[in-house]
């Protein structure tokens, strides 16, 4: 049974218009499929605040001030936070799943922190992993669970390999299945999100804290920006990779993500490249 939360107001006229949809307020596949694409193509992952020492809120009204009204962006809590709310207000059944982000990371690195947010939407009977908080490698569709098969989606291929005690979701790059995340099949209580948002806005070993991140998948491309290296991959594959000044760095935000930058921030980068020059 889905967990039992309190009613969570979103002002869902605010948030489509963040967004840009203008379609039916329906629970059915297409409006989350829709809904799954946009999402990450106009609110970018950014745990921005967290790099200049600055925990994070995951109270809903601070997600949406932050993420709708402000026009900034952020990292999995916020995210799916925000989302499985929209989703609620529409109709849909959803709980909130975790788990532990595989990407970018080897057998060394290994367990890695049970700390990301996720959904599982159930419709028609059949259960749906949507996660719009995971960064550069984020799914702009929601995915089949249960299913094997690889499931394309506008930007890569994934496929679900279902474990004893959690799916393992991986995609496809130049023919190689890489891991990008382990998600427990049971449902989370908000209590847990704020435990694991401690360990990941405040605890000194956090990804979060040790390196600015950045990302955006628009319908033509993925932006990720790590540190004050900007990647750009197509859709078509082709990939590109700039280094970045301070002063590209705020123009980038700008331009790239949609973030004003704060005047604040320019001390934190500019000894970020500092000490990435050694």
């Amino acid at each position: 049974m889905p967990t039992r939360r309190p009613k969570q107001h979103v002002d869902l006229d605010a948030y489509f218009a963040r967004i840009g949809y203008d379609g039916p307020r329906n629970a059915t596949l297409e409006v989350l499929q829709r809904l799954h694409a946009l999402h990450p193509a106009n609110i970018p992952f950014e745990a921005i605040d967290v790099f200049n020492d600055k925990p994070i809120s995951i109270a809903p009204e601070k997600i949406d001030q932050k993420l709708i009204h402000d026009g900034r962006g952020g990292y999995c809590f916020e995210h799916n936070s925000l989302f499985g709310r929209v989703l609620r207000s529409l109709g849909f059944e959803v709980e909130g799943l975790a788990g532990r982000v595989l990407w970018g990371f080897g057998d060394a690195d290994m367990p890695r922190p049970r700390c990301h947010m996720a959904n599982r939407v159930m419709i028609d009977g059949d259960a749906w992993l949507a996660d719009v908080g995971l960064g550069g490698c984020v799914p702009t569709a929601p995915l089949m669970l249960d299913v094997a098969t690889p499931q394309v989606t506008p930007h890569d291929t994934y496929r679900v390999l279902k474990g004893a005690h959690s799916y393992r979701v991986e995609m496809e790059r130049g023919g190689v299945w890489k891991a990008v995340h382990e998600i427990d099949y049971a449902p989370v209580a908000d209590i847990d999100y704020e435990v694991m948002n401690w360990y990941a806005s405040d605890h000194p070993e956090s990804g979060f804290c040790k390196t600015l991140m950045v990302a955006r998948s628009a319908p033509f491309a993925r932006f990720t920006l790590l540190n004050n290296r900007l990647t750009i991959r197509l859709v078509s594959g082709e990939e590109e990779q700039h280094t970045l000044s301070v002063g590209d760095i705020s123009q980038t935000l700008r331009d790239i993500f949609g973030i004003e930058p704060d005047p604040r921030w320019q001390g934190t980068f500019a000894r970020m490249i500092k000490h990435s020059h050694g």
